[in-house]
């Protein structure tokens, strides 16, 4: 029985690994998190739309914010991407993050499209998805 919940965990691990490779908005937060893993707030920041550039106005408030604010994202031990929605010309990417002691966390990324491509817009914590209908 632990052999199959350890296999469920790896496998769904994959799967949303997989997701990201193949969707932009989801490649555009991962590539911003793997920054974070790496402590490279340079790289991280530039994943964040202009306007939040221009809140912080550094890479290093940027970090500061991060590992202040969201410690989950700076330092995850999973993430799973969930659903998706579009509203008011942005587009929305939901996120389960699972922290380092094994909590989740749900966070809706809102997602612009810029001339440099899709950037993060802000990020807010929401409910988890209902299970079942």
């Amino acid at each position: 029985m632990r052999a199959l919940l350890i296999f469920l965990v790896l496998a769904l691990g994959t799967v949303s690994a997989a997701k990201a490779q193949d969707d932009p908005l989801s490649e555009v937060i991962q590539s911003q998190i793997d920054a974070f893993l790496a402590d490279d707030f340079a790289t991280a920041f530039t994943f964040a739309s202009p306007m939040i550039q221009g809140m912080f106005g550094t890479s290093e408030n940027f970090g500061m914010m991060v590992r202040r604010g969201y410690p989950m994202v700076h330092r995850p031990g999973r993430i799973a991407y969930l659903d998706q929605r579009v509203e008011e010309g942005a587009s929305y990417q939901t996120v389960e993050i699972i922290d380092q002691s094994g909590r989740a966390h749900y966070l809706e990324y809102e997602m612009v499209q810029t001339p440099s491509g899709w950037q993060i817009n802000g990020v807010r914590f929401v409910a988890p998805p209902s299970v079942g209908a």
